[in-house]
């Protein structure tokens, strides 16, 4: 009984800060309809600014806590409403999603590059001079003390901001009908920026109290963050009671696993991943109708035609080709797993981009894949490869059930949560036998990865490997494009534009989505494992969570549904990390700081890039002159690398001038199109932002 007394303090302490944390986020959430991943990042930054502050600079405590609370933290909160959120507020939901954890990501890099994090930072709890006060056979501290208070102190703020206050009421009708509030004299806008200051600065207070608990690790406490999305959601991200009673059952179920939890080699990450698992059964079992509806704005998903889609693949390959005649054998390795890596990326093209389905766990199930061919094909065996694609399209159809209730962000939150289970538990299970059965996954370590034998030739060398990925890659992006211009790829766009009337007319919800996630899984687990062939030795931390976020947020930046996603997302991620990591080790947290600043200007092409780049350079394809000259270019300068005749980086530059100067010559001599009836404009040519005011004009002329 003693011990249960205090585990139930430390478990209502803990609480205390999830409720904390949790109610700022529902008060984004509600007032702003926005529900933001980056919401324990904030915190975060918070705690790390705090440290600086009364640790490092040896400010006194009250003074760092009034700048952090007071004047950071509301900074914070005013720059994400106004640079940030504004811009994409018209968009859709899955907009304002992917703004929030490209803020996230941003926010976890800045702080890593800011912080070294190989340096520990530890921080004094409150009053940690101060006797601990008795309740009879349990203790509470000080800082514990405070917690609880503080707590107590936030709902009965919030309450009183939110019932009794202006303020309060405009947050609250904001929350009804933005448009209606706003005819009565509300301003939804300034409902929206006191909510964000009031969200940054609720996050600011759990990350300071929690800091001292906990190692002061950026993405640990960024991740904390999912016990108070459990919080939340037992709220269902509208009631802030309900929100403090969620806390309190993850407080206290974390408190009763790590008293009474049995201690063996499998079960301490049940405990760290507990909040994830209740998170998952909390957003399956709660009933509410925002949990199926959807708010976005659809964008085009573009059609790639067939000789498109032979020279995408063949692009591919070309480019595999340079690099292997190009390239040291140590760049090869530093650079091949581009086509692995755009392999995982392409998998998100049919799942989020034809379907609408938002997945975080890609890249934990591309480790399924990865492990399970380094365990299965340790000797090179063939048949392993198309068996961990299965394993891994196996897991992507498991996922596919709780799709069917879930949508949106909240799909999200789901798939997020089964990463973080796979992270922190299965990932980490020694190896275990089911019905006579060895199952090993990474067995609490490195898994070492070789090459497969392809009919006696044997796949290893990283050249070998690097032209194996490309060849995947290509017939992937070939099978993709397939899909979208099929039968079964307009079934999910229409799955994607309406899951009502794609079941009205007679659409199997259940048969579709978990197709589609197997595909897109199975993509991932073969993108996973040749990029464990590749690196020769893959552990748990590659795969985790955080470390898919800016994969993501890149195929997103190039346009969830396009096809060449894939070739552009493996470029973009692995040529600037290799970069970056060159310069030094002040420079390896730069490469997802500027991912996620090219997530944050997603409301300037909702679309994606590619798409762009394919209308910008699409009159040079056509030009019969100019682009056999740019080939020839290229061809001159591949062979000039070849030979070892002239450096690499100048003719990059070189190839990349003449590319972009070719280009502005095609554009310049494009056929007049004046003569072009006012029907076809935006199909035989493409549409301008003057032609709606040309049109306004004539028909009120007429």
């Amino acid at each position: 009984m003693d011990q249960l007394l205090a585990f139930t303090v430390v478990g209502l302490s803990t609480a205390a800060i999830y409720a904390v944390i949790g109610s700022g986020l529902v008060l984004t959430h509600t007032t702003a309809g926005v529900f933001n991943f980056a919401h324990g990042a904030s915190g975060m930054l918070a705690a790390f600014s705090y440290w600086q502050l009364a640790v490092g600079w040896g400010w006194p405590v009250p003074l760092a806590l009034v700048t952090v609370l007071l004047v950071l933290a509301p900074a914070f909160g005013l720059v994400v409403e106004r640079v940030l959120m504004r811009p994409v507020q018209a968009l859709g939901e899955a907009e304002r999603l992917v703004m929030t954890v490209a803020l996230l990501t941003g926010c976890i890099a800045l702080a890593r590059w800011v912080w070294n994090p190989d340096t520990p930072r530890p921080l004094e709890p409150f009053f940690a001079d101060r006797s601990a006060i008795r309740l009879g056979p349990a203790t509470l501290t000080w800082h514990q003390a405070v917690t609880l208070a503080v707590a107590v102190a936030v709902a009965a703020a919030l309450w009183f901001l939110l019932h009794r206050t202006r303020a309060g009421t405009e947050m609250r009708a904001s929350v009804d009908d933005r448009a209606l509030a706003r005819l009565t004299g509300a301003d939804p806008l300034r409902a929206g920026r006191l909510a964000w200051i009031l969200g940054s600065q609720l996050a600011a207070v759990g990350g300071i109290l929690i800091a001292p608990t906990v190692a002061l690790d950026a993405q640990q406490l960024s991740l904390l963050i999912v016990s108070a999305y459990t919080a939340a959601v037992f709220g269902r991200l509208r009631s802030l009671p309900l929100t403090f009673l969620g806390a309190a059952v993850v407080g206290l179920l974390e408190a009763y696993l790590a008293g009474y939890l049995p201690r063996n080699d499998y079960l301490p990450g049940l405990r760290l991943a507990a909040p994830a698992l209740l998170l998952l059964l909390a957003l399956l079992a709660f009933p509410h109708r925002r949990l199926r509806g959807r708010d976005r704005r659809l964008v085009r998903v573009p059609l790639p035609t067939p000789r498109g889609s032979l020279v995408l693949a063949g692009s591919v390959l070309l480019l595999a080709l340079v690099m292997a005649t190009v390239l040291s054998e140590e760049a090869v390795v530093s650079y091949g797993t581009v086509f692995s890596v755009g392999l995982i990326a392409l998998s998100y093209v049919p799942l989020a981009g034809f379907t609408g389905q938002i997945s975080l766990c890609q890249l934990s199930v591309a480790g399924i894949g990865a492990v399970v061919w380094g365990h299965l094909g340790a000797h090179g065996e063939l048949w392993a490869l198309p068996v961990a694609v299965l394993v891994a399209a196996g897991v992507g159809a498991l996922v596919a059930v709780p799709a069917l209730r879930l949508s949106g962000v909240y799909l999200a939150l789901g798939t997020a949560a089964f990463a973080v289970v796979l992270d922190r538990w299965i990932f980490t299970l020694p190896a275990f036998d089911v019905f006579g059965v060895r199952i090993a996954l990474f067995d609490q370590g490195s898994v070492a990865v070789t090459g497969p034998d392809l009919f006696g030739l044997r796949l290893t060398s990283p050249v070998r490997l690097l032209l194996l990925a490309a060849v995947c890659l290509g017939l992937a992006s070939l099978a993709v494009a397939a899909l979208r211009r099929g039968r079964f790829g307009r079934r999910l766009i229409a799955l994607r534009d309406s899951e009502a009337a794609f079941a009205t007319l007679g659409g199997r919800l259940l048969g579709a989505k978990v197709a589609v996630f197997a595909l897109s899984a199975g993509l991932a687990g073969l993108g996973g494992a040749l990029y464990g062939m590749q690196r020769q030795t893959v552990t748990a931390e590659q795969f985790d969570l955080v470390a898919g976020l800016p994969v993501f947020l890149i195929a997103v930046v190039g346009g969830l549904g396009a096809v060449g996603t894939g070739l552009f997302a493996g470029i973009a991620f692995v040529v600037p990390t290799q970069w970056f990591d060159g310069l030094g080790s002040w420079a390896h947290d730069l490469s997802p700081l500027l991912i996620a600043l090219a997530g944050m200007g997603l409301a300037h092409s909702p679309a994606g890039i590619v798409p762009r780049l394919h209308a910008e350079w699409a009159r040079l394809a056509r030009d019969r002159t100019l682009f056999p000259l740019l080939l020839g270019v290229l061809a001159l300068c591949w062979i000039l690398a070849a030979t070892d005749a002239v450096d690499g980086p100048p003719l990059l530059a070189a190839a990349l001038l003449a590319a972009l100067a070719l280009n502005a010559r095609a554009s310049a001599r494009r056929s007049p199109d004046t003569d072009i009836a006012v029907e076809w404009w935006g199909i035989r040519r493409p549409w301008r932002p003057e032609d709606g005011e040309v049109l306004h004009r004539a028909t009120a002329a007429s």
